[in-house]
């Protein structure tokens, strides 16, 4: 039977166009947007061959949810895709800004980091298929519809896949106490991927090592740790600050 869902915003919809076109069933944009990032979408559109709705932003809404869908939405069978870490990445026209989830088991916890890195614009979030959670009815409930946004990369080997994002040159950054400096004084703003571990035992060691970077989340108050989202939040907001701060001074 064919599973049907929305997904919506310029990275997942581009990316489904590009690499699985024949997963996408129906395409809605905002007849509003005619600016270049919506043309590149059209183009991709053409290319594909896929037919276009235009609608108004009020309709665009009710489909896609009443979610941030920035114009555009799109009706996918999940069944026929699979999208990979490099179908993001090929995609991007900024520094790459990713998180790795290293054995999250708890889908409050995933959810949760799947919705804040929704809300700080992460590109991906990049998991191990084995001893992890996955996407599943409470991880989306908890997430609010970021788990239909976000794209959720599962991979069969997370070291090799750390080991193809540092050939692109992105900086593997993990948390952990003893890091070698803190959160807010480290720099943030180039290509980016933030690693955090399991509730309980952080991440594993080979992860560890892959690290280019451990850095530390000061702690003023009593408590000695963090919840995993918690703790994403804290370090995705910081990088995103940073970018911000570097586009207004340019």
């Amino acid at each position: 039977m064919m599973q049907k869902k929305i997904i919506h915003g310029f990275h997942a919809v581009t990316a489904r166009l590009r690499r699985f076109p024949d997963s996408v069933l129906e395409l809605y944009v905002s007849s509003e947007r005619t600016d270049p990032r919506m043309k590149d979408l059209l183009k991709a559109a053409k290319d594909a061959d896929q037919k276009v709705t235009p609608m108004s932003a009020d309709r665009l809404d009710g489909i896609a949810g009443h979610v941030r869908h920035q114009g555009v939405a799109a009706m996918i069978d999940t069944e026929k895709s699979y999208l990979s870490i490099e179908d993001v990445l090929d995609d991007l026209d900024e520094p790459a800004f990713l998180l790795i989830l290293d054995g999250i088991t708890d889908p409050h916890n995933l959810g949760a980091c799947l919705r804040v890195a929704d809300a700080m614009g992460v590109h991906a979030v990049i998991a191990p298929k084995d001893k992890c959670v996955g996407i599943n009815a409470t991880v989306s409930k908890v997430a609010c519809g970021a788990a239909e946004v976000v794209p959720y990369v599962m991979v069969t080997n997370l070291a090799r896949t750390i080991r193809d994002l540092k050939e692109r040159g992105i900086w593997i950054v993990g948390t952990d106490a003893e890091g070698s400096c803190d959160l807010y004084s480290y720099g943030q703003t180039g290509p980016i991927a933030w690693v955090l571990g399991n509730e309980g035992d952080g991440m594993r060691r080979l992860t560890r090592e892959l690290c280019d970077t451990l850095v530390s989340i000061p702690m003023f108050g009593s408590v000695e740790s963090l919840n995993v989202s918690v703790a994403t939040g804290i370090v995705l907001s910081e990088s995103r600050r940073q970018r911000l701060a570097e586009k207004k001074a340019k």
